[in-house]
């Protein structure tokens, strides 16, 4: 479970964490900072989002005007109230924004949930969440909520990245399993219990919030001219940031104490890598990042510091997608788990083979998965792999760049920064050399036969270098590390 509480500031001015410097806002505190709760209709919703070019912030960035829209065009032919999700459910280690909205500006979100519901004349707003300290901070919201004429609930679904995928979600939230429908059903037009129903994230609600109390001039005070406003990033999988749409992300590193490093993972697991180079001209904007490959995303931000191995951490993320697999179909059972695999192969013992076989995977899964699962995580490692060619160089043509996988790119909210790894053995090849012994004397322990006694054994994170030594010293190429 990600337990980890962010910290959160602002470059700048701060909007969506207005007041939230003391703390989290309780109701009365979220009143005195913000005002009033606006009453728009259906027709000023959608001019106020389409006018500020409202986006969805949990990834895909789909234009909310539209999306607003569609409800409003799928009741025309349904009997019946519609329904308001909201998306709180941050399945990736990586992203804790709407986490950090949902802690501390928790009644900000269930404004714009409101604003919406109340101009779709919706019964129900519905909150999907998947930690335990975000289920109560939203239900305390509410509770405080409770002369509001819309019905509200909140429940808790699995911790896993698939969850925030929105048929995964609405499942979740049906008392079905919280698992992608693999259909291209819309949730406009069947979403919760079979209703038209208008779903989006944590942080685009609680921007309509913002947007509806500004206004359209208003709300376009800050940011960029045609991408008004601020948006929220998570950065290095801990500090969330709020930073108005046009900052230099280079502004947002150093106020978090860290560099563009190798490179910068832009968009979480799902999103791209850019170059050190590319890292300096990028902008908090869509367009800016568009230019040069990269897409915003779920405003995840992630620099890759120069002491870790690239190939390394781009083989332990892909272990962790394989591993949240909605093991519905190949693509994500067989095909992740091999890419997995090679990626492991590549970064212990090199060669072109290893590197070819990566590829093959990564064209193996693209396009066939029941959800975007396998298409995001395939592109998260050609990127990798297309972002650092010294490196892969180096695994390819001399079995390794020598440096240790420091696992700076979370796989765990527990584990931030940490990795935990394992030395396996081969026994079909083992020749009872005894020289990984003698590299790793407080790892392996050898038997009378001179063999290792254990072909399964745990490694502390500064025993990694010394393990990688060990499986390139071995001559029957008997050894490698996991994790």
């Amino acid at each position: 479970m990600n337990e980890i509480r962010p910290t959160v500031s602002s470059f700048g001015p701060a909007r969506l964490l207005a007041g939230t410097d003391a703390g989290r806002l309780d109701r009365a505190r979220h009143l005195a900072v913000h005002g009033p709760v606006p009453v728009l209709s259906s027709e000023e919703v959608v001019t106020l989002t389409r006018t500020v070019d409202l986006r969805g912030r949990g990834g895909a960035g789909f234009p909310f005007a539209r999306k607003f829209q569609a409800v409003v065009d799928a009741l025309r032919n349904t009997q019946g109230d519609p329904a308001v999700v909201v998306n709180g459910a941050e399945g990736e280690p990586s992203c804790l924004k709407d986490t950090a909205l949902l802690l501390n500006a928790p009644h900000l979100v269930l404004d714009g949930a409101e604003i919406a519901a109340v101009a779709l004349r919706a019964d129900e707003v519905a909150v999907g969440v998947a930690r335990s300290d975000v289920l109560a901070s939203v239900q305390q919201a509410m509770d405080e909520r409770r002369s509001l004429s819309v019905r509200m609930r909140v429940e808790q679904l699995p911790e896993r990245f698939v969850t925030g995928e929105g048929s995964a979600l609405t499942n979740g939230l049906n008392n079905n399993p919280a698992l992608p429908s693999g259909r291209k059903v819309r949730t406009s037009e069947r979403g919760l219990n079979g209703r038209p129903t208008l779903l989006s994230n944590t942080e685009t609600f609680a921007q309509l919030a913002v947007a509806a109390r500004l206004g359209a001039q208003g709300f376009a005070e800050v940011g960029l001219p045609d991408e008004p406003g601020t948006a929220m990033l998570t950065v290095a999988g801990e500090a969330v940031v709020e930073a108005p749409t046009g900052a230099p992300l280079t502004y947002l590193l150093q106020m978090c104490g860290m560099s563009v490093g190798q490179g910068l993972l832009v968009g979480g697991y799902h999103g791209m890598w850019l170059s050190p180079a590319a890292g300096e001209l990028a902008l908090v904007s869509r367009e800016a990042l568009k230019a040069l490959g990269a897409t915003l995303g779920a405003g995840a931000v992630l620099p890759l510091p120069e002491e870790t191995c690239p190939v390394g951490e781009t083989a332990r993320v892909a272990r962790y997608m394989a591993g949240e697999s909605a093991q519905q179909c190949g693509p994500c059972v067989w095909g992740l788990a091999r890419l997995a695999d090679e990626l492991e192969a590549l970064t212990t013992y090199g060669g072109q083979a290893a590197y070819d076989a990566v590829f093959s995977h990564v064209r193996g899964v693209l396009g066939r998965g029941a959800c975007s699962h396998p298409d995001g995580t395939s592109r998260f490692v050609s990127s990798a792999l297309k972002a650092f060619p010294e490196d892969v160089g180096r695994h390819v043509y001399e079995g390794g760049c020598g440096r240790p996988v420091l696992g700076v790119l979370p796989v765990d909210g527990k584990d931030v920064g940490k990795v935990t790894q394992r030395l396996l053995v081969d026994w079909t090849l083992c020749r009872a050399h005894g020289l990984c012994a003698d590299v790793l004397p407080g790892v392996v322990q050898l038997g009378p036969d001179g063999y290792p006694s254990s072909a399964d054994m745990p490694l502390k994170e500064k025993e990694r270098a010394n393990a990688v030594r060990a499986v390139r010293r071995c001559p029957a190429l008997a050894l490698r590390v996991v994790g």
